[in-house]
């Protein structure tokens, strides 16, 4: 496990992010806000690299975007 600063910092950024959608999709009863949220909230306990943690959340993000525009 890495403790660089800079890493734990940006880590708390979609931890945060993903908080928020989880429990927006839990009151609203929307599964891909909460799907997003949880997946957010996880995946910065694997990713190995700054880079790999920044590019994972944004196609998370993006993935969620696109769920949306198609109506979900």
């Amino acid at each position: 496990m890495s403790f660089d600063p800079t890493r734990l910092f940006v880590s708390l950024i979609p931890g945060g992010i993903g908080f928020v959608l989880f429990v927006y999709g839990k009151k609203q009863d929307r599964w891909p806000q909460l799907a997003a949220g949880l997946i957010l909230m996880v995946y910065p306990y694997f990713a190995t690299s700054l880079v790999s943690l920044v590019a994972i959340g944004l196609v998370i993000g993006g993935a969620l975007w696109y769920a949306l525009r198609l109506g979900w």
